[in-house]
């Protein structure tokens, strides 16, 4: 019975590790379609957001049967229900990169445009959450909790490139009325990679809940070993 469920928490973790790259893979891609205007690859990110959506809906269904198969209690528990909420988190990042390689291809970036990124950092927001995103993924493997509280503090950064983009925007727009759709458009996009932050912030939170139970774990098991000698 043990290796069964042993060997189930494996399989969860992979599936885990699996969702949570290919959504890292779905925001760099991206992020690298919209600073290129590479249409091809806003593509593949948009058609393979029905594999993200499916590989959530399977992760969900086997912790589910997990739960309902082995009754599993304290650390057992505690992972399979973060796990759980890590998924669908995992799953609102990848709505968003789908969203944001959907804006390319509606609107087909020009070169012109990449002076009003930088001077939105758009760059800087985009490489500090998919950090955040790496960070987060590191911390559950490596059982890290410090690793993932730094995250908290990283998230600021994205909350401040945002409130000051919607301020540059607005001025862009005034002084280009004929950009006023685009600079919608990229206020969206903005809010989109601000929401990200609040769902890495989220994993991050799943993965101390998780954390916390394993170290306590451990610290019993040492002490019972400790008594029995």
């Amino acid at each position: 019975m043990v290796k069964f469920v042993e060997n189930e928490l494996l399989s969860i973790r992979k599936e885990i590790r699996d969702m949570w790259t290919l959504v890292y893979e779905q925001l760099d891609n991206a992020y690298k379609s919209l600073l290129e205007t590479d249409i091809e690859l806003a593509a593949q990110v948009a058609a393979r957001e029905k594999r993200v959506n499916a590989f959530e809906l399977k992760i969900d269904s086997d912790i589910e049967d997990f739960i309902a198969l082995y009754n599993p209690v304290a650390v057992d528990l505690r992972f399979s229900l973060a796990m759980l909420k890590i998924n669908n988190n995992l799953e609102r990042i990848g709505d968003y990169a789908d969203s944001i390689a959907r804006f390319v291809i509606r609107t087909e970036p020009q070169p012109a445009d990449r002076e009003l990124f930088e001077r939105l950092k758009l760059r800087e927001m985009y490489e500090t959450a998919l950090n955040m995103l790496k960070t987060t993924m590191e911390s559950l493997e490596m059982q890290d909790i410090a690793k993932a509280k730094s995250v908290f503090e990283i998230d600021e950064t994205l909350d401040n490139i945002n409130d000051k983009a919607i301020d540059t925007l607005v001025a862009y727009a005034t002084e280009h009325p004929e950009a006023i759709r685009l600079c919608m458009e990229l206020a969206g996009i903005f809010r989109k990679l601000e929401r990200t932050g609040d769902h890495i912030n989220n994993l991050a939170e799943e993965t101390v809940f998780y954390i916390d139970a394993e170290v306590l774990k451990h610290r019993r098991n040492a002490l019972k070993d400790l008594d029995a000698e």
